[in-house]
């Protein structure tokens, strides 16, 4: 795609998968689940052709990155730690950190743990409470069963192998397109017993304007390589975080400057408790150093692909400060 450059680096013990393209200040780029480095392929292109190095990996366990196969190397420590290695590896103190879903929750352990390697920070989608410091057993998870039953997917990710046998019942195009363009709010669903319709119960015939045959090809083609496995056990790790984040308790973001953006419909802003946590003073409380807060109208959870270009900019304008 217009000359983006693909290498293998060796970080933390594993190969990871870069794409990068353009010369100047690194802006370094997190995906969540389930994605890969392709998702930022429109701000990669925006943000080099204005001057930056834009960076975009597949994390641990997706794509063409290594998947270790043990549970226990899938921690927030070992996903943090192949952070690290990368800014070392391209010869950087600190850069531009934008991340996404799962990606914005290591930004954020990223931000707790080296502060000195992001000069600023823009997370898409989930903001600093998920997890961080909280039992998710105890607080989020039992919040949602209670809410919505067993059929939680938090609760039913936890056991390995039970969700890749459903997600395998069904073709991988169908679970992608299925995913990638839910319009449902509040935390997904999946229904008991099977996969059936997924979250999205309302899967659309026709692919929406943003995202084409081709990108949906993309990740068809890596996650029917790869599978589900890498990225389901991050939330197989939930509980291990807690326990091993405990000397990080109460402790907020103080010294990364950070934006933060989210659709209207996405389906974390639309969780139980979800707005008013960002929107009255408990964000503000735990990020210090929150300067901005952008609600993009009508737009859902994968807004860095949907809402690409709005995206870019608001990126663009916030690192220009620094």
């Amino acid at each position: 795609m217009e000359e983006i450059v693909h290498r293998t680096v060796e970080v933390n013990g594993i190969k990871m998968h870069v794409a990068e393209k353009g010369e100047g200040p690194v802006v370094l780029f997190l995906h969540g689940f389930p994605e890969l480095w392709y998702s930022w392929r429109h701000q990669i292109l925006h943000l080099s052709s204005v001057g930056y190095r834009a960076v975009a990996p597949d994390l641990r366990g997706y794509g063409d990155s290594d998947a270790p196969e043990p549970l226990t190397a899938y921690t927030c420590f070992h996903l943090v730690g192949d952070i690290v290695a990368l800014i070392d590896s391209l010869g950087v103190d600190k850069v531009f950190l934008v991340a996404h879903d799962w990606g914005a929750i290591l930004g954020w352990y990223l931000c707790l743990f080296r502060p000195d390697r992001v000069k600023a920070y823009v997370c898409l989608s989930v903001p600093f409470r998920p997890f961080l410091g909280r039992n998710p057993q105890q607080k989020t998870v039992d919040m949602f069963r209670a809410l919505y039953g067993e059929d939680y997917y938090i609760c039913r990710f936890q056991e390995p192998g039970k969700m890749e046998a459903e997600l395998a019942r069904v073709d991988t195009g169908y679970l992608m397109k299925n995913i990638l363009t839910t319009r449902q709010t509040g935390p997904p669903i999946f229904p008991k017993g099977e996969y059936g319709t997924g979250f999205n119960p309302h899967t659309p015939e026709t692919l929406p304007s943003w995202l084409t045959q081709q990108d949906l090809d993309y990740y068809v083609t890596k996650f029917s390589k790869s599978g589900f496995t890498g990225g389901l056990n991050y939330y197989r790790n939930l509980n291990p975080n807690w326990e091993l984040t405990a000397p990080w308790t109460g402790v907020g973001i103080v010294n990364v400057p950070v934006k933060f953006i989210t659709g209207s419909v996405d389906l974390v802003y639309t969780s139980p408790g979800m707005k008013e946590y960002i929107h009255d003073g408990g964000f503000k409380k735990d990020v210090a150093s929150l300067e901005e807060v952008v609600v993009q109208e009508g737009v859902g959870h994968f807004n860095n692909q949907e809402a690409a270009h709005d995206v870019a900019n608001h990126i663009h304008d916030f690192i220009t400060k620094f």
